[in-house]
């Protein structure tokens, strides 16, 4: 492989896997405030303590989604570098 240098293929794989990495980690930031959300409404949580774990929710979530996009993003990055 020319160091430096990639070809057209490995940069749409690049970008595929950049995509995909993106829309998983939304995807699981959205589902895990859905699940906070789901219960506050479930359990008729005051206000205050709904606000709460809506927000810990969204703080979760974040991380999470973060978690899932370094975590592909390094994984591929690996595979790459393997040469597969």
């Amino acid at each position: 492989m020319d160091m430096g240098r990639e070809s057209r293929c490995e940069k749409d794989a690049m970008t595929v896997e950049i995509v995909f990495a993106l829309v998983t980690a939304a995807v699981l930031a959205a589902v895990v405030f859905a699940l906070a959300l789901t219960l506050t409404l479930v359990l008729d949580l005051s206000a205050a303590a709904s606000k709460g774990v809506r927000t810990g929710g969204a703080l979760v979530g974040g991380a999470v989604g973060v978690w899932r996009l370094v975590r592909v993003l390094c994984r591929f990055d690996v595979e790459r570098r393997k040469g597969h």
